[in-house]
């Protein structure tokens, strides 16, 4: 069992049930996975707002969806709500006879008596140090770890229902719903006729919600924020800004809490390997480079091509960081530009990072097959509203 980040270790829901599959096992997965993604996709079984465990889909191009239709409400001066449920163990309470069900319904019978085969009969021993359990009947879930697990979940998940006024955000088991409207009753009225549908949908196919970890979220540049909504008579907590697929996004879309946040993670992290970098360290410059560049690079540049239009002020907090970390690697003296060591390094500088890295990510979705990744192409906000906000949106950084 593997134990969760920041979790007690005493509790049993503290560690993932992370399957160790016989290689046989997975190669016939493959095998099947080779023949039903084509499949499904022909039959437009997977939802075009589900982005995840698919071909040519990141989290970046659903994040950048939800960052769109934002910006364009707030450049309306309307009000945008956005709620983001959380599932409760997606992967573990998948039920076996409703997912036999639906496969049923899509699949050609040979391919459905291999699935009905691989999924029922099945069992889990549990080995801790010398101490192993009694063999355990699955009689749910999808086995984490598989190669056919996560397609078996979109699967489970495919008619999760939908609403004309909202918008739908899915990646695996993240699911985002966003609204937009001048009135801000009129915003919660949408987002709750919405709640209650899907309420209907998971108790018929025994998906739980966990309310205290979902988030309610109301996206304006006005005080005022829209009235609280439920999801099965549990109201839904409200906050300022939300974490999600891995970026934080706060009420105003300023990216100021991510930035700051990311700071502290990279202070951490560059505290740790200290004495693998500063100038007592044995270490070649190419080592330390190749150390930073592995390391503490990646957590900042993921997600670049979105926050990367926070202001100046937001944006300089991992340019210092970056400036200090090279500095130390070098043992510069301080009559040394920081300019100067990065084009001694030939590493390019935050603004730099920002503007080729959108300018990529941007020039890859005009082919998408999906439309609503197509649409990202556009050089203009949805609908194109009228820019009366003096401040910079993702695509901004194409005319720079």
């Amino acid at each position: 069992m593997i134990p969760k980040p920041k979790k007690l270790p005493t509790e049993s829901s503290s560690y993932r049930p992370i399957s160790l599959l016989p290689l046989l096992s997975k190669v016939l997965e493959k095998l099947l996975l080779k023949r039903l993604s084509p499949l499904l996709e022909s039959q437009n079984i997977i939802p075009t707002h589900q982005f995840g465990f698919r071909p040519n889909h990141s989290t970046l191009q659903q994040c950048l969806r939800i960052v769109d239709l934002i910006s364009s409400s707030l450049e309306k001066k309307e009000y945008c709500g956005g709620v983001f449920l959380d599932v409760a163990q997606a992967f573990d309470r998948v039920w076996h006879p409703g997912l036999l069900f639906k496969l049923k319904k899509i699949l050609p019978n040979t391919y459905y008596l291999i699935l009905q085969s691989y999924l029922r009969d099945r069992y889990s021993v549990i080995s801790q140090k010398d101490k192993i359990s009694e063999y355990i009947p699955i009689k749910a879930s999808v086995p984490q770890g598989s190669v056919l697990g996560p397609l078996l979940y979109l699967i489970y998940i495919s008619d999760i229902p939908t609403y004309p006024t909202t918008h739908m955000a899915t990646f695996a088991d993240d699911i985002c719903i966003l609204t937009s409207h001048p009135d801000p009753l009129s915003v919660s009225e949408s987002l709750q006729d919405h709640l209650d549908n899907l309420n209907s949908w998971c108790k018929r196919w025994r998906i739980r919600i966990n309310q205290s970890k979902s988030v309610h979220l109301t996206f304006t540049l006005r005080r005022q924020s829209c009235p609280p909504i439920m999801f099965d008579n549990i109201p839904i907590p409200p906050a300022n800004h939300v974490h999600y697929l891995g970026l934080y996004i706060d009420k105003r879309v300023t990216w100021n809490p991510h930035t700051r946040l990311k700071r502290l993670d990279l202070n951490r992290k560059y505290g740790l390997l200290r004495q693998l970098l500063n100038r007592n360290s044995k270490l070649s410059i190419e080592n330390k480079l190749t150390i930073y560049k592995t390391i503490l690079k990646p957590t900042w540049t993921y997600g670049i091509e979105l926050w990367g239009s926070a202001k100046k002020g937001n944006n300089d907090r991992i340019q210092s960081f970056q400036s200090k970390v090279l500095r130390t690697i070098l043992n510069a003296p301080w009559y040394v530009s920081n300019r100067t060591i990065h084009h001694d390094l030939n590493i390019p500088t935050v603004h730099e990072t920002i503007q080729s890295r959108f300018k990529s990510f941007h020039s890859k979705l005009e082919n998408h097959p999906n439309q609503l990744a197509n649409a990202l192409s556009l050089t203009t906000h949805p609908l194109n509203p009228p820019r009366r906000l003096k401040r910079r949106w993702p695509r901004d950084l194409l005319a720079e």
